[in-house]
């Protein structure tokens, strides 16, 4: 059985792909291409089948795989907490009305103007990933006359079996500190014996796009021993639970699933997750329009610059006809962008009808996920806007960027 990659809402009609009631010529002559369309609906769905699966714990969304301050908006008032790991992140969080005690900080380098601002809005907690954060935020803290909660980033040397660019659990990590060398203890003792900060938990994430419940479950007990060796009551896990890109990859495991696993190795301490991709990556579909058909050459008006994931982790996606049905006979084609370099790839291998032709529509789904966050301006190609659908209407949620918006730069 093939794996169902599309948002819940998606439906075809006459050929037509509709998504949240609204159809994709529609979407196409209102909004214009490329565009990621968001299925509201099936976002929030998907948030809630954590938040279902960990009512006696704590569901963080991972902000980086995708954030506007209309998403914020969602998150708070489903009850989810946020994670951010930029002083970037952290003003879409402040900008989307998230209560600040809400919200957890990552990221390996943060700069004190960073953490000043944080700690001054009354961040949650900041997962310190360093010694010397350690001491920069005990001194900021110090400061502004407050005790900042904070869970310390453990590595717990688990090897999640995905992509090594997105493996982040190993000894040889840019994050956290390694629980086997002993650096972890140590800044147990560092952040205690500060008076303005308060250790909140342990931290650690092993990576993304992960299928194999066994490393969780491994990572988990490790940390669970950890926690009854300092006294430490909470545990975030972190996210990195693996999605289907296309119809033949693996099923993969639910919320439910992994929590079960979690728990078995953490009786006794109250859990935090922090899933992104699994939220935000089925939820949306990138539209576009076929502008030249070369061969077996498909070339569309986006490209690398609005999914940089093929050409950086060889990301295998799928794509449909969304604007009309067809009686040809299928051929195989890969389907290119607009930018001047021979790895700008989106799907290769692709089955399309043989009469396929510029002015169609085309529907890459399982685009939710570090498509519009990691998207760029390579060739100065502005960015595509972001469209939530729901209930037969759409709304822009992200706009469009302008030739303006990229020369406003310029001085």
């Amino acid at each position: 059985m093939s794996l169902d990659i599309w948002p819940r809402t998606a439906a075809w009609h006459d050929g037509e792909l509709h998504l949240g009631g609204v159809g994709a010529v529609e979407l196409a002559r209102v909004h214009g291409t490329p565009t990621y369309v968001l299925d509201e609906a099936d976002f929030t769905a998907r948030a809630r089948s954590w938040l279902d699966a960990l009512p006696d714990g704590d569901v963080h969304y991972g902000g980086k795989a995708f954030l506007c301050p209309e998403v914020v908006r969602w998150l708070d008032r489903l009850g989810l907490s946020l994670d951010v790991c930029t002083g970037g992140e952290l003003a879409v969080a402040m900008a989307g009305g998230m209560p600040p005690e809400r919200v957890v900080f990552h990221g390996n380098n943060k700069s004190a103007d960073e953490l000043r601002r944080a700690v001054a809005w009354g961040i949650g907690c900041v997962v310190v990933d360093s010694f010397t954060e350690i001491a920069r935020l005990a001194g900021i803290a110090a400061s502004l006359g407050v005790r900042q909660r904070v869970m310390i980033r453990v590595t717990p040397g688990v090897d999640p079996h995905t992509h090594a660019f997105i493996a982040t659990g190993g000894e040889d990590s840019k994050f956290g500190f390694s629980l086997s060398a002993g650096a972890a203890a140590l800044a147990v003792t560092r952040v205690t014996a500060e008076p303005s900060l308060e250790l909140y938990g342990l931290h650690s994430h092993i990576g993304s796009q992960i299928f194999e419940l066994d490393a969780f479950g491994t990572a988990a007990a490790r940390m669970a021993d950890f926690a009854a060796e300092t006294g430490v009551t909470r545990l975030d896990l972190g996210g990195g639970l693996g999605i289907g890109y296309t119809p033949d990859d693996p099923t993969p495991p639910t919320p439910a699933e992994l929590l079960a696993v979690l728990r078995k190795e953490t009786a006794g301490l109250r859990l935090a997750v922090e899933p992104g991709r699994s939220i935000a990556g089925p939820s949306t579909v990138a539209l576009y329009e076929i502008g030249t058909i070369k061969g077996r050459y498909v070339s569309v008006n986006g490209g690398m610059s609005d999914n940089p994931r093929p050409g950086m982790y060889g990301a295998a996606y799928t794509a449909s006809l969304a604007n009309r049905a067809s009686d040809a006979p299928a051929g195989v084609y890969t389907v290119v962008g607009k930018h001047c370099e021979s790895g700008d790839v989106l799907v290769r291998d692709l089955a399309l009808p043989e009469d396929v032709r510029p002015g169609d529509l085309l529907a890459v789904p399982v685009s939710g996920a570090y498509q519009r966050s990691m998207a760029g301006n390579y060739n100065h190609v502005p960015r595509p806007p972001v469209v939530a659908v729901r209930d037969g209407e759409a709304r822009v949620i992200v706009r469009r960027e302008s030739e303006e918006d990229l020369l406003r730069l310029y001085l």
